[in-house]
């Protein structure tokens, strides 16, 4: 039983630890910023698949002004290749407001009553107690009544731009991006991610493509720093909110 109590506070002394060791990054000093060598975007650029053009069929391509290389004249200088770098432009201005009001109410009334039944109510009225009588055996009254209100309104504007790599080209032509952007002031680091899947047809002529044609978006902008840490609440704090029940 005593090694069992030990065990646990071991556990639990270790979940502190853990728990600690993200704040530990920038004890004393600024964030960390993300090695950009060990990215998805940086294995895409560096492994682009197989290629899709001959190499002499490029040669000649390369001294026409007509060419359908991306590097011409007149290429087509979008992405579209695994390990190309495309613009997403990410213009978030929504609102939504929803309001519910319910109203319900229900009375009812029962009355019974045995006024005369073969005599029967009146020798059943010299066994009752006194002021008792069987005239009106039963009398319910009953009524309820609900009501409720709700309502949400909610407001979101975000404006960014980020750079994003095609990490992989799917077999129905479909591009999965992804980008993140780190920015760091003083003692707190900003950092911006995006990933999700689009088609080559969407890109603009300016490589760009805006956020409402990216399917499964996923958008994250947050940030870590002694600021960030003081906003939050402590562990310990977090796991009693998720234990009591009151």
């Amino acid at each position: 039983m005593k090694k069992k109590t030990i065990a646990t506070k071991l556990a639990l002394v270790g979940l502190v630890f853990l728990g600690a060791c993200a704040r530990m990054d920038h004890l004393g000093k600024a964030p960390s910023l993300t090695p950009a060598a060990e990215t998805p975007e940086h294995v895409a650029m560096l492994w682009q698949g197989l290629p899709t053009e001959i190499q002499n069929q490029r040669a000649v391509d390369g001294a026409s002004l007509w060419s359908g290389s991306q590097n011409s004249l007149l290429g087509d200088r979008r992405a579209i290749n695994k390990g190309d770098i495309l613009t997403v432009v990410i213009q978030i201005d929504e609102e939504a407001e929803i309001s519910n009001d319910t109203t319900r109410t229900r009375s009812s009334a029962e009355s019974l009553g045995v006024p005369h039944l073969l005599g029967l109510p009146q020798r059943l009225d010299e066994h009752l107690p006194e002021g008792a009588s069987s005239a009106t055996a039963v009398d319910l009254t009953g009524s309820s009544s609900s009501k409720g209100n709700g309502s949400v309104k909610r407001s979101e504007k975000l404006e960014l731009r980020v750079a994003a790599t095609i990490v992989d080209v799917l077999p129905n032509g479909v591009l999965a991006i992804s980008g993140n952007q780190e920015v760091r002031v003083n003692f707190e680091l900003r950092e911006l991610l995006v990933s999700g899947y689009v088609r080559p047809q969407d890109i603009s002529r300016q490589n760009e493509i805006t956020y409402d044609k990216i399917a499964s978006a996923r958008v994250s902008y947050g940030g870590r720093g002694q600021i960030t840490d003081v906003q939050q609440p402590r562990y310990g704090q977090q796991v009693l909110d998720a234990i009591l029940p009151f």
